[in-house]
C-alpha cells in the first residue's frame, strides 16, 4: 500500500470519503461530507463515499452531495439500509468491498486514501485513524495520538501547557466523581468562580455546552453535560474576550501555514457560540475574515497556532481556536483536528480569505494525505 509504484499512478488515486458515525455529530459531519463531495475534482479523482450509520454499519452512500445538506432545522443522516462495505486486506493494498447478505462480495477497487470526515467519538478521536494505519491506508488529517488528545479537551490542555502555551483555567469533573460526592464537585466549580462553562470533555460542535452563572446552574449544567460524556470540563469564562480562530494546514516540506484568523460575534438569544449559532441560526451569528486585528496581535496568534498545532504533533490540518483579552493577550482555548467543512464552517472560509478556495484546499488535503506514509514509515 505504500508504494508508489507505475501501475498505481497510471490510473486517478481512488479516494473513500467516509462520514456519518455513531456519535452526537452524525448529522454534522454528513454536511461536511455533501461539502467536500461537491468540491472533489473528478477528472483528478475517483471518488467514493462511505457512510457510517449511527449503529456502526458501513454502507455504501450515493454519491448525491445535495441530499446531505441541511434544510430548515434538519440535518441529514446516512443511510443505513443501503449496501454494507468493508476494508480488506489484498495482495496490492486495501480494497473497498461491498457485502450484500447471500452474495458474492463485489470489489469495488483499491482504496488509495481516505478523507475521514468524522465529527467527535468513535472517527475523530484516533479510533479510525488507528484501524487505517493497521490496514495500511493513507488518510487525511492528524494520525492516532494527535486525534485522541485533540479530541479530549482535559488532555489537550495538559500537552499545551506543557509546551508553554496559554490554556483557559478549568477543572475535570467526571460523572462517578458526580455521584459519590457532589458536594465536593460543587466546591471545586464555585471555587472556579462565575461565571464558567460546562462541557463535555470529548464532543465537539458545542453539543451540551452550558454557560454556568451561578451555583444554582450547576447541577443542570454537569447533567447536559454527561448526556454527551462521562467525563467534563468546566472553565472559567473569559469574560470580555474576542472568539478568533485561525486555520492551520501542512506542507509537503517545512513548517506548517496558517490562514488570516477570523473573528465569530453571536447575538439573538445566543450567549455564547452554541450549536444552533454555528449551525441553524446565521442570522445571529456574524463572522469577520479577517479579524480586525493589530498586526502583531495576528502575527502571535498565527505562531501560536503553529505551536499548538506541532505540540499535539498534529498532521494535515487544524483549526485552533483563541481569546483575545481586553489586554490582547492570548488564551487557547481548543485545538480541532478535524474542523467543519460545511458551507457556514470557519476553518474554510478562513483559507478562502487567505487566497486558497475550498476546491483547491480539498486538493491540497487529499495531495497531502497522498504522499504521508502510514506507521512510523
Amino acid at each position: 500500500m505504500n508504494d508508489t509504484s507505475q501501475d498505481k499512478t497510471a490510473r486517478k488515486p481512488r479516494v473513500a470519503v467516509v462520514f456519518g458515525g455513531r456519535s452526537s455529530e452524525h448529522g454534522i459531519s454528513c454536511v461536511t461530507a455533501g461539502s467536500v463531495l461537491a468540491a472533489i475534482d473528478r477528472d483528478a479523482y475517483d471518488v467514493v463515499p462511505v457512510g457510517i450509520a449511527t449503529d456502526g454499519r458501513w454502507v455504501l452512500e450515493a454519491d448525491e452531495p445535495s441530499r446531505l445538506a441541511i434544510r430548515g432545522n434538519d440535518l441529514p443522516s446516512v443511510d443505513a439500509d443501503r449496501s454494507p462495505v468493508a476494508l480488506m486486506g489484498a495482495t496490492s493494498g486495501t480494497d473497498l468491498v461491498v457485502t450484500e447478505p447471500s452474495s458474492v462480495p463485489s470489489v469495488i477497487g483499491e482504496v488509495d486514501v481516505v478523507f475521514p470526515l468524522l465529527h467527535g467519538p468513535w472517527g475523530e478521536d484516533g479510533t479510525l485513524q488507528g484501524m487505517l494505519e493497521m490496514a495500511g491506508v493513507r488518510y487525511v488529517g492528524s494520525g492516532v495520538l494527535a486525534s485522541a488528545v485533540g479530541m479530549d479537551k482535559a488532555y489537550m490542555k495538559v500537552v499545551l501547557q506543557a509546551a508553554g502555551l496559554p490554556v483557559t483555567p478549568g477543572i475535570v469533573v467526571t460523572r462517578s466523581e458526580w455521584q459519590q460526592d457532589p458536594l465536593g464537585c460543587r466546591a471545586r466549580v464555585e471555587d472556579l468562580g462565575f461565571p464558567s462553562f460546562a462541557k463535555p470533555a470529548r464532543a465537539g460542535s458545542s453539543m451540551g455546552i452550558s454557560k454556568v452563572h451561578d451555583a444554582a446552574e450547576v447541577e443542570d449544567a454537569l447533567e447536559e453535560a454527561f448526556r454527551h460524556d462521562p467525563k467534563v470540563l468546566v472553565e472559567q469564562s473569559m469574560e470580555g474576550a474576542r472568539e478568533v480562530e485561525c486555520g492551520v494546514l501542512g506542507t509537503v516540506e517545512g513548517p506548517p501555514e496558517t490562514s488570516r484568523p477570523g473573528e465569530v460575534r453571536t447575538g439573538g438569544d445566543h450567549e455564547f457560540y452554541d450549536f444552533e449559532a454555528k449551525y441553524l441560526a446565521d442570522q445571529h451569528t456574524e463572522i469577520d475574515i479577517p479579524a480586525d486585528l493589530p498586526a502583531e496581535t495576528e502575527q502571535a496568534l498565527r505562531a501560536m497556532a503553529v505551536r499548538a498545532f506541532e505540540s499535539l504533533s498534529c498532521e494535515g490540518l487544524a483549526r485552533v481556536d483563541f481569546f483575545v483579552m481586553p489586554d490582547g493577550s492570548l488564551v487557547i482555548n481548543e485545538l480541532n483536528t478535524m474542523p467543519g467543512f460545511t458551507p457556514t464552517s470557519m476553518y474554510p472560509q478562513m483559507w478562502a480569505a487567505s487566497g486558497l478556495g475550498y476546491p483547491e484546499l480539498v486538493d491540497r488535503l487529499l495531495q497531502l494525505a497522498l504522499r504521508r506514509d502510514t506507521g512510523l514509515r
